[in-house]
């Protein structure tokens, strides 16, 4: 092929999330890299999540693939209204993306959701033959609701052709609920460690001082969006529990939702008998988490259910922070040699949190060796790789 290869990924829409995130760094590394031309449509363009509206032109993932010559289309809904199911997508719409991915040599689906499109195109007959993979980020496929049911039957169909997992949990768990395709691929998530890197003691004064933080207080950091799955209830549980050993401690959560300006947050700070002297900083929905991780002692996950890989324990872990995480998905995995896995109680994680403190300069040594196997570069070349072997049998055929 002497042209490069072209690629239109799928969004639901663009706003906070880790599976945002990585897909939208190896769309970037990949259009960057040569070889690959690629787009991206987004099913909508605005998301009502965790008490935010959030419009895709605002989001920093949208931005940055713009300024790096990526086309997005949108088409103009707000995902969180009304479900995106394969009846409720207009003519116009489905004219609009048959005609993009007759364009494509191949389409990603970012998770499983965007799926709605593709069964619609294919019960319309307007479906191009395009090999499809779903890139899958989530370790129970049962919280996806209808969209389980899409990919399974796309998957039988042929219509989706591949998936791309990014952890060897997410793969078990979508087989074992029924989704077979051609190819499956297990690809381990990957960050910018030019970005998540340890601060020096001025950028880590100059942070602190910022949020009101003393330069010697131990900082315990949740980063995640206001949610179920993620379980803040539990994280300020173990806040209250772990303040009264640690009083000089420090506590900040950022995410979507995590604010007191949202009535659910407040509502679980309130519920978790937390003390009047606890130094919580609820900062809500931030872009600058690489400067956050830096000042961090320990990177917290407090999940319930649903992660796979999660990105916060990698990027705290190549910012010098210790993370100790519930045994969610491939967490365990991914923080081997470096953190500590606890079992999801209150006691349990204050415990865990007051071990890594303990062991901080011991920990922290060694996440910070870590780095080299946490880079993006080997993800990406992953990527690259899949792409090829599924565009390659097409090319020759034609």
């Amino acid at each position: 092929m002497n042209r490069p290869v072209r690629v239109l990924s799928l969004y639901e829409g663009f706003f906070a999330g880790g599976a945002r995130i990585l897909h939208s760094d190896v769309v970037a590394g990949l259009h960057a890299g040569g070889g690959q031309e690629h787009s991206i449509l987004s099913l909508t363009s605005a998301a009502r999540r965790d008490a935010s509206l959030q419009h895709a032109h605002d989001d920093t993932r949208f931005r940055s693939l713009r300024a790096a010559g990526v086309r997005i289309d949108t088409f103009d809904r707000v995902a969180g209204d009304h479900p995106m199911t394969p009846d409720s997508f207009t003519a116009a719409e489905l004219a609009h993306a048959a005609n993009l991915i007759a364009e494509a040599d191949i389409v990603l689906s970012l998770k499983e959701q965007p799926l709605s499109l593709i069964v619609a195109l294919d019960r319309a007959g307007m479906l191009p033959d395009r090999p499809t993979a779903a890139c899958l980020h989530r370790s129970d496929p049962t919280h996806s609701g209808p969209a389980l049911g899409w990919l399974v039957d796309a998957g039988t169909s042929g219509a989706v052709s591949a998936t791309i997992s990014c952890a060897a949990s997410t793969s078990l768990a979508y087989t074992r609920a029924g989704v077979a395709t051609t190819h499956a691929w297990v690809i381990d998530n990957g960050i910018d460690t030019r970005r998540f890197r340890p601060g020096t003691r001025a950028e880590r004064r100059g942070i602190r001082e910022s949020l009101g933080i003393p330069e010697t207080a131990p900082v315990v950091l949740l980063a995640a969006r206001f949610d179920a799955m993620k379980d803040p209830g539990l994280f300020l549980d173990a806040v209250a529990r772990h303040s009264r050993r640690h009083p000089g401690a420090h506590y900040v959560l950022c995410g979507s939702g995590m604010t007191f300006a949202n009535p659910g947050f407040g509502a679980l700070v309130a519920d978790s008998g937390l003390g009047a002297g606890v130094a919580l900083h609820a900062l809500g929905l931030r872009e600058d988490m690489p400067a956050l991780y830096r000042i961090a002692d320990v990177v917290a996950l407090t999940s319930a259910f649903g992660e796979a890989s999660p990105l916060c324990l990698a990027e705290g872990a190549a910012s010098g922070a210790i993370p100790v995480t519930t045994d969610v998905g491939d967490a365990a995995r991914v923080v081997a040699g470096f953190g500590l896995v606890t079992p999801r109680d209150a006691n349990a994680i204050a415990g865990a949190w007051h071990e890594a403190l303990s062991r901080r300069i011991e920990l922290r040594s060694a996440a910070i060796s870590s780095r080299g196997r946490l880079d993006r570069r080997r993800m990406i070349a992953d990527y690259r790789g899949a792409i090829e072997e599924l565009v390659l049998p097409e090319v020759l055929a034609a």
